[in-house]
């Protein structure tokens, strides 16, 4: 089992968002799963991708659902 993780600066540099954003996203309850780990914070590479799945959109006009709002879908 390979699972890759990425820590908070390499998602901020993918995401292009400071790492102060995902600290305060973390905080409440937005954005992918996280482990923490003896005060580490990583996030496997799968979640990453499959948050961004979940928030893709066609247009700005297509509405999000619910759980997409509050981050946790």
């Amino acid at each position: 089992m390979n699972v890759k993780h990425l820590n908070q600066a390499e998602l901020a540099d993918r995401w292009g968002v400071s790492q102060r954003t995902l600290e305060r996203w973390r905080a409440i309850g937005w954005g992918p799963c996280f482990l923490k780990m003896g005060g580490r914070v990583v996030y496997r590479l799968e979640d990453i991708e499959a948050y961004e799945i979940r928030h893709m959109r066609a247009s700005t006009s297509e509405a999000a659902t619910q759980a997409q709002i509050g981050g946790v879908a």
